[in-house]
This record gives C-alpha cells, structure tokens and sequence, in this order.
C-alpha cells in the first residue's frame, strides 16, 4: 500500500499522494492538480512523509560517474532506488530519491526499473558520452550560426553572384543547419524550424531569401521545378527502337520539320502534294513512339507522371528518356518513322478525307527564319502550303475563332557545370514568322482531322474542348485588343465526348502532333496504333472511355503543373538577367489603363508589369519605362515610367 504524503512518479512526473481510498489513490502533481489513480499508474518514489518544497530545493551534491564505477567494480547484480540514492548523494531524501530517479530515466550510466538498478556496461557509457558531446556542439553551433543569420544585412540583388561562396563569418560547414531551409525552398516540406527560430515566415520565398542572403545559394539556383512536383531529370527508362513492321515510303515527298533553332526534339514534318484529281493533300508526319510504347508499360507510367516534358531556360526534363530521340525524333536521321496525317483538302479548305498510315519519310529540319525565306521564294512548296494554311485561318475566323498575337520571348540559361564558363542569361525575342503561322494551322487541321476520324471509327479518344467567353463590347486594335481577348479565353476542357473548341473555331478537336512532349498525344496515338492494328498490340484492345479519362486526367494535372514550374521559372530568370541592369531603359506598350495605373508589355521581356502612369496614355500608347528593382525570391520586377 502506497502511504499517504509518499513522493510517487505520474507520468514521469513528480506527484504527492494526498489521500488513499481503497483502491482510489489521489495524487496532487507538483503543477497544481489532483487526480485519482489505481496503484499500478504509480511508482514509489520515496514513503515521505514529503512536501513540495522537498521537491523544488536544489539537487544534492553528488557523483553519478563514480556511483556508476563501483556498481561496475562490484559486478552488482542491481541495488534499489533507496540504494542508488545513497551511493550517489549519501543520503534517501525526497530530493535525493527523485534524483536518482531522473538519473535512471537519462538512460546514461543506470538502467533497469526502481527496485533492480544496474551499471550499464562501460563501452556502452562511452559511446552515449561522446554521442551527447557531439549533439551539445552541434547544439551549441546552430545556435552560434543563428546568430549570425540575425545579423546578416538583407539580400540586395544588386548584380549576379558569380561564386557560391558564403559570407566571412558563415562556414560551409554551416549549410548542414540550412538543410531545412533548403527543403522549403524547394518546395520539399512546408516547415522549417530554422526560419521559425528566427522569427521569420516559413515560406518557400523567406527560405530562398536567407539562402541568398547568407550566399549558401546564389541567384543561379532555380528552387521553382520542384516547388511544383519536378527535379530536373529526364525520364530514365528507356523504350525500345520502333519494331519492324510494314509501313508506306513517303521518302520521295519533300518533308519539312520546322522549328525554332534551339529546338532538338523534332516530332512533326510537314508535306504538301497535289492530287490526281486536283486536290491539295496535306501531310502531318508525327513522330510514332506509339509503336513502341505500350499502355500500362513502364515507359508509359513514366510519361504518364509527367505529363509533358518540362522546358526550363536552364534545359529540359523530358517526358521520354532523351536516349529515345534518335530513334524517335523526326529528322535525325535519313530515315525517320513517322505515323503519318494524310488530309485531303477541300477548296473551302474543310478537311474532305482523312487517313492515318504508319510510314517512313525523310526529313529536313529548317527555323521559321529559314521557312520564311522559302516562302517568299518563287514556286516553292511551303509558298503554296502558306497561302492555304492563311485560307485555313480564315476559315476558321468565319466560324468565330479567336487569334490571339502576343509577343514572346526565348530565354536560355548556361551553367557553369565544371566547364569554367561563366554562368549566363540571354533573353531572345521570337520574332514574328509567317512560317509559325502556317506549321500552327497544319498542326490544327491535323487535330482537327484526328478528332473526326476517331469520331467516325467510334474509338474511344480525348478531345479537347473550350467553352466561349465574354468578348468585350468594344475591341481594341493592337496588342491592347490582343491582351483584351486572351482575358476573355477560358480554360480548356479534356473530355471523353467531343466538343466545340470555341477559341479556335472548331466543332471538334484533339492534339495528336506531340506524342514526344505531350502525354495525351501519346494516349491517342496509342489509340489509333491500336484500332489500325485491328486489335491493338498483340491482341490488345483499344482503351475504353474509362481507362482513357483515368490516364488522361492523371497526366492533365501533371502537364498543369509543370507549365506553372515553367512560367514561375522564366520569372526568375528575367529577374536574374536584370539584375545588375538597374535604370536601363525599355519600350513598353499599354495595354490597359485604371486611374493612375496602367499594364504595360515590355515586348523585348515578353512581360508584363503594372506601372504608375503620369499622364494621359491610353491602350496601345508606347511608353518609356527604367528599370528599377527585382526581388529574385518572388521573381517580382518593378519599373517606373521615364522622366
């Protein structure tokens, strides 16, 4: 029976026994309250009588180590509490008792129950020392660079640092207390125990500011990718070579692959000839990885993680191994197999047949510049397929598509990756190409095509649809009337069931022209593989409507988020390249005006920026603005208006 005023264990903590009632013992916890326990929630401590103030007087005078060195000597089979608390402080007191107690519990020289206390073995007691040792230092440490994180001036981005080398009074040796910050900043966790020790917002953007404040990151680190989901490597497994299989040789027809010159994963071509009849044929020649990679394998898992490859300004992280555009990629060899888009052309420029054939072509990649000057040329075929597809863009305008012309820019970023180069930014305007147009509106009519022919076999497929939007009483000319209407599109619609895209004009549609970047490409290409094989791969059957919204719906929300890693990190970049540009001069153009402030394009940035206006500009008004400031952690620029 546990006496009354006896000093007992609750909970680990200290606890009086003020009354005993059979089998109900109440306790009062030196913290104020009572409670009633059973005996077995106890532990004796000492029988008292004791009071609390024998509890909050200071510990005895003792030696644990030399207690813990003659139990060793002695070979004790185990003492009690009472006796551990002799050896140790030479007295059984309430106080004396509890610090025996606390000594059991730290696990360090004692170990056992209240009533069997035994020397834990030497090298055991050594290795915990040196363990606590290390952990007091690095305790000690962290704090000391705590300190030191408090008083670092605040991240001014004046100009790029060009080494990763941390401030005098903080070590590399350091970073290791950083790691947490590091995880936030790229979105690893939504925690840090370091920013919230310093009284700072545990957010991605504070973490990125302290990594750039105290140098452990430079401004060339990009912490947006994985912010949203992504690293920045490419897809690992790597799918086999197309399999033999009997395919039609177009290699005769000339085949254009037309792109940017930093492109180099090429998966569209275009062709133009003239028919018996007098009819014009268009030819979309896709890359075909369809042929090889099956639905479910582990290569379309992979893709299907993905969503579509990730293009960065620092490269990209692509959806299919990068080891498969040699065989895959259209162009990159004398021979490329393609799944071929053959589209028969009305006068009106209606799609009037449509056939899809596995084939074999040859390719010839040129740049848009390159195309235009083919264009312009006298006789040639691209001049011919230009005037059609600019007839196609006005078909399309007669059944109430929207184009929308903005300017963009080409930003790519070097690293410095052991080379000794210095790291850099260029920002490249994408000039306006008639040849951009013309492979665009091929591309439509190939989509267009796709999503009619799957129609007509009845074949499961993913359509893309787009509800109509709001247009604006009054329509503005310019790149003001261009902003106008891209306020008014709405998002697109991924769906099983066709439906009218009203953006472009079309009653039905789907992307079909690149299953290398963009997986619901690669699901219907795998689709209509399938249905031509009449019955799939080996007797395997076509997706249901089920299995393709599943596949598609899981890619969709992945493609999503890699164009928000995109945009976020084009941000960044533009803010890096204007660092050490401050008060330099740029054109602008206002593309909307509310009371004093305006949005205005800086067209050589491809951005966008909200200024403070002084006089009486209007939409589509050029402006001069200066660059002022950029916050690298928000990816945020500031310009005021000249003068």
């Amino acid at each position: 029976m546990v006496p009354e005023k006896s000093l007992v264990s609750y909970k680990k903590r200290p606890a009086l026994v003020s009354a005993v009632e059979g089998e109900k013992i109440t306790v009062a916890v030196f913290e104020g309250s009572s409670v009633k326990v059973r005996e077995k929630d106890i532990e004796l401590i000492h029988p008292g009588p004791c009071a609390i103030h024998d509890i909050e007087s200071a510990a005895p005078q003792g030696s644990a180590r030399e207690a813990w060195e003659l139990l060793c000597a002695d070979n004790s089979p185990g003492v009690s509490l009472r006796e551990l608390a002799e050896l140790v402080y030479g007295i059984f007191t309430p106080r004396s008792a509890w610090a025996a107690y606390e000594l059991l519990r730290d696990e360090l020289f004692f170990s056992g129950e209240t009533r069997n206390i035994t020397a834990r073995p030497p090298a055991a007691v050594e290795d915990d020392i040196k363990k606590r040792e290390e952990k007091q230092k690095e305790s000690g440490d962290r704090a000391a660079l705590l300190e030191k994180l408090k008083k670092l001036p605040p991240f001014r981005g004046d100009a790029p640092c060009p080494e990763n080398v941390s401030p005098g009074n903080i070590s590399p040796a350091d970073h290791r207390f950083l790691q947490d910050v590091e995880a936030l900043a790229r979105g690893q966790t939504d925690k840090s125990k370091t920013l919230k020790d310093l009284g700072k917002a545990e957010t991605p953007e504070e973490a990125h500011r302290l990594l750039l404040a105290s140098k452990v990151w430079t401004v060339w680190e990009n912490p947006h990718p994985g912010r949203f989901g992504f690293n920045r490597d490419s897809a690992k497994i790597i799918p086999a070579p197309p399999p033999e299989e009997e395919r039609l040789d177009l290699t005769r027809m000339a085949a254009y692959a037309i792109d940017n010159p930093w492109s180099n994963d090429p998966d569209d071509a275009v062709s133009l000839e003239l028919s018996n009849t007098g009819e014009f044929i268009l030819w979309v020649h896709v890359a075909d990885p369809a042929a090889a990679v099956l639905p479910g394998s582990p290569v379309d898992m992979e893709a299907r993680g993905r969503g579509a490859t990730l293009y960065l300004p620092e490269g990209a992280s692509r959806m299919i191994a990068p080891e498969a555009l040699s065989f895959f990629a259209l162009g990159l060899t004398d021979r490329s197999p393609a799944l071929s888009f053959r589209i028969v052309l009305a006068p009106d420029i209606n799609i009037k047949e449509m056939e899809i054939i596995p084939s074999v072509v040859k390719v010839t990649r040129i740049t848009y510049a390159e195309a235009d000057e083919l264009i312009q040329g006298s006789g040639h075929v691209l001049q011919t397929l230009a005037v059609l597809m600019e007839q196609n863009v006005e078909r399309r305008l007669n059944t109430g598509a929207v184009i929308i012309d903005l300017p963009d820019v080409h930003i790519q970023v070097s690293l410095d990756k052991g080379s000794g180069a210095e790291n850099s930014v260029s920002v490249e305007s994408e000039g306006a190409c008639r040849s951009a147009g013309m492979v665009r509106e091929c591309m439509l009519l190939a989509g267009e095509g796709a999503a009619g022919w799957a129609l007509q076999k009845q074949l499961p497929f993913p359509f893309i649809s787009q509800e109509a939007g709001e247009l604006p009483g009054k329509r503005l000319p310019g790149l003001a009337g261009a902003w106008q209407l891209r306020r008014c599109m709405r998002s697109r619609n991924l769906s099983v069931k066709p439906g009218v895209h009203w953006g472009l004009g079309l009653d039905a549609y789907t992307q079909v022209t690149s299953p290398l970047r963009r997986y619901t490409d690669l699901v219907c290409h795998q689709q209509i593989r399938a249905w031509l094989r009449k019955g799939g791969y080996e007797g395997l059957e076509p997706l249901s409507e089920e299995e393709i919204l599943f596949r598609v719906s899981a890619a969709e929300a992945s493609a999503a988020a890699a164009m928000r890693a995109e945009r976020a990190s084009k941000a960044h970049w533009l803010a890096v390249y204007l660092l050490d540009k401050k008060g330099s001069p740029w054109n602008g153009v206002v593309l909307d005006r509310k009371g004093s402030k305006g949005t205005v394009l800086i067209p050589a940035l491809g951005l966008e920026t909200q200024v403070s206006l002084r006089g009486n500009e209007e939409p589509n008004d050029e402006v001069q603005l200066i660059f002022s400031s950029a916050k690298v952690p928000e990816g945020e620029l500031s310009f005021t208006l000249q003068g």
